[in-house]
């Protein structure tokens, strides 16, 4: 039996979705100086990031932790209408 997701707010969301909101949210320039690595600051392109950030533990965890601040970010603006 697999074990529920249900605090889990990444459950669902592709590496690939993540990686496409932040960069149309920050641009790859921005992306770069946020997160500084190769795959955002030289030659970006959504496929050469997904292949770096499928090997690359430490580079995933930033920028699902990026991503995340900008959820939070997006509940904290909601909630306060």
């Amino acid at each position: 039996m697999k074990p529920t997701q249900h605090n889990n707010l990444l459950h669902g969301v592709t590496l690939k979705t993540i990686v496409t909101v932040l960069m149309e949210q920050y641009g790859w320039e921005r992306l770069g100086q946020l997160i500084t690595i190769r795959c955002f600051t030289h030659d970006p392109s959504i496929n050469s990031s997904l292949k770096f950030l499928r090997v690359t533990p430490w580079a995933r965890a930033k920028v699902e932790e990026l991503y995340l601040s900008g959820l939070s970010k997006l509940d904290m603006e909601q909630s306060s209408r």
